[in-house]
């Protein structure tokens, strides 16, 4: 594992944050989880730099096209290359589903063993008036488990949590294991896709042979 992955360094980025947003971030009760989300990721684009390790970060960056992969990014003294998609988490909500990245995008982000595909999850809750920030997770993805992980059908398919009140994470996963257990998911999502595709258009044909035997 890298420097910055190293627990007690991810557990000091983490509960750096927390106290951050606590101290400063003051968001109305009555904001949507949109508006609390933008509102985290436009503060932590200047101040998340604050919340790591200055002796491992070189250089970091929050200039990136709209559907960019991450929301800031940062490159350590070993040359390694993180970037960082941020979320947040209503705890107050029962079920939430997050995307994280397109399975291709990160397969070819993931080819060049120097990049780190990095989530940093922030929960929140509404305590009478205020809005508390309670717990922060910052891992790269291969730490998560797929026992909380899913495959939307998105585009060549989406990483997504299953349910972000459900995060496991698996400090023994390797990035080698994480993968192919990627390439295993695919191995069945992709015909579940196909088979799904195929009673479409199987379909559209009956309502295609309906449709020319109507008098115009």
């Amino acid at each position: 594992m890298n420097k910055i992955f190293v627990k007690n360094n991810r557990e000091q980025i983490q509960n750096s944050v927390i106290t951050n947003l606590n101290s400063v971030v003051i968001i109305n009760t009555n904001a949507s989880p949109r508006t609390v989300g933008d509102a985290v990721q436009e503060y932590l684009e200047d101040k998340f730099v604050d919340c790591l390790p200055k002796d491992i970060v070189k250089e970091f960056s929050t200039s990136f096209a709209r559907r960019a992969m991450a929301d800031f990014a940062f490159t350590d003294i070993d040359g390694k290359y993180y970037v960082v998609d941020c979320k947040t988490h209503n705890l107050a909500t029962a079920f939430n589903m997050p995307n994280l990245t397109s399975v291709e995008r990160l397969a070819r982000f993931y080819e060049d063993f120097n990049n780190y595909f990095a989530v940093l999850i922030i929960a929140y809750k509404f305590e009478d008036t205020k809005l508390l920030w309670t717990d922060c997770k910052f891992v790269p993805i291969e730490l998560l488990d797929w026992s909380c992980l899913t495959i939307g059908a998105l585009g060549w398919g989406q990483i997504q949590i299953a349910n972000s009140n459900n995060i496991v994470i698996n400090e023994n996963n390797t990035r080698k294991k994480w993968m192919l257990e990627l390439c295993a998911r695919l191995e069945q999502f992709y015909p579940n896709e196909i088979a799904k595709i195929t009673k479409r258009i199987e379909h559209f044909k009956k309502i295609k042979e309906f449709w020319e035997e109507q008098a115009d």
